[in-house]
């Protein structure tokens, strides 16, 4: 029986040149870098450097400030070493973008609760604990994160300072309070985050603007740290014991939140969004599945960019994401709810289309061929910014129960649909046979 392994066999090549294609963060060396990059780190490790040494020189610390940094030190340890597993693949995941992660609760904490000089001990430890149970990184680039976290604490404690000088480093009480944790939220993330998007866009000047900013939704657990940080430093001030009942509620929740945020990746095109090839197999032999209980039909587009190679070559494989993520926007939009579009690799696609018929299949084919003729995407090039137009797609389809009783069988009825529409000149909507025939 032929199986997706093998119906994917004969797109290897296609996948290759996909692979080539995607874009690799690049790993540079600190003394290999261009001297932007390098001036740029430096003078980031070394305005941290005066930070740590300001802070040194106050000397007001009181024994329950030691006791304070104690208790941070061992909770962040066990957030940590509890974590440190999946923390490890989510740190693979997104190399090359800023990382979000949870260690701000820690450090955020130890703002708003320590004096200046344990802020920063507190801070060192956190990220030296972290790279040694977490990423072996070359140690220049812990330091740099390091930095940034150093300077994003600093600018919070300067806003502190400055909107209550009578009670800092207390908070005031009331709405000033809520005023000046927010205040100094906002200029923790903000210097933190700018820094290292700085240094991702200067050492890859090729990489995407959007990429390098990451998701919204990291940032939102950027803020969501700082927030812990926050409930932390308040219970660790009136209600310390506590602080044991709000690490076991994180790390519940870090580890139910990641692992779905990493099945969302497994089954998403990284490119596109769209789903992958696995999943889109997956749900298309459930749909069919529910086809055959029910008695209905069931329809299978496979679409097949033309010409795409000559996108790359004239405008570059960067242009070439851009185009392919703007078809996926198209395709998503011109299909119902309840169909789905997937990524099979390259320039090719696959949409399923459940409770549709032959002739239904056909015209949903030919409204897609018509929206990407007519589609002109916006580009970035080394040159400039372009237009990309002229777009054309060839499309097989292949529905059930006529042209096939399994999905495998629907999809190389498509496939060969699609390869037909090739031949035939492109640009153009093929419709595969009837198995009887």
């Amino acid at each position: 029986m032929t199986s997706i392994r093998h119906w994917n066999l004969r797109r290897r090549n296609r996948r290759r040149n996909d692979a080539r294609r995607s874009w690799t963060p690049t790993q540079w060396a600190l003394w290999s870098a261009p001297p932007i990059v390098l001036g740029y780190v430096l003078a980031v490790d070394l305005l941290a450097l005066v930070v740590v040494g300001v802070t040194a020189r106050i000397v007001d610390i009181g024994s329950g400030d030691w006791i304070r940094l104690a208790v941070l030190a061992l909770l962040s340890a066990v957030h940590v070493e509890a974590s440190h597993g999946i923390e490890r693949i989510r740190w693979h995941a997104t190399e090359g973008v800023p990382y979000a992660n949870l260690k701000g609760m820690w450090t955020f904490a130890a703002v708003l609760s320590l004096p200046p000089p344990l802020a920063v001990a507190l801070i060192l430890w956190v990220y030296l604990h972290s790279w040694l149970r977490l990423r072996r990184v070359p140690p220049y680039r812990w330091a740099f994160s390091t930095a940034t976290v150093l300077l994003g604490a600093a600018a919070a404690g300067v806003c502190i300072n400055a909107i209550s000088p009578a009670t800092y480093p207390d908070l005031p009480p009331g709405a000033l309070g809520l005023v000046t944790v927010t205040v100094a939220a906002v200029a923790y993330w903000f210097i933190n985050f700018a820094l290292v998007v700085g240094a991702v866009l200067l050492s890859n000047p090729e990489a995407n603007g959007r990429k390098a900013l990451g998701q919204l939704s990291d940032q939102l657990i950027v803020f969501g740290a700082l927030g812990l940080g926050v409930a932390t430093a308040t219970l660790l001030t009136y209600q310390p014991w506590l602080i044991v009942a709000l690490l076991v509620t994180v790390l519940g929740l870090h580890r139910s939140l990641l692992v779905g945020q990493f099945q969302f990746a497994a089954r998403t095109d990284p490119h596109t969004g769209l789903a992958n090839t696995v999943f889109w197999h997956e749900i298309a032999t459930k749909e069919l599945g529910r086809a055959e209980h029910e008695h209905t039909s069931l329809g299978v587009l496979y679409l097949d960019l033309d010409h795409f190679k000559a996108i790359n070559d004239t405008y570059g494989h960067q242009a070439g994401d851009q185009v392919l993520k703007a078809i996926a926007a198209e395709l998503k939009h011109e299909v119902r709810t309840d169909d789905l579009v997937g990524r099979l690799g390259g320039e090719e696609f696959a949409i399923l289309l459940p409770k549709t018929s032959v002739g239904e299949t056909a015209e949903a084919a030919e409204r897609i061929r018509r929206r990407i003729a007519s589609l002109s995407v916006g580009v970035t090039t080394q040159s400039g910014s372009a237009t990309v137009d002229g777009l054309t797609c060839s499309i097989g389809t292949a529905t059930y129960p006529v042209a096939g009783l399994s999905m495998d069988a629907l999809l190389l009825a498509a496939d060969t649909a699609t390869y037909a529409a090739k031949n035939a000149g492109r640009n153009r909507v093929v419709t595969a046979p009837g198995v009887n025939s």
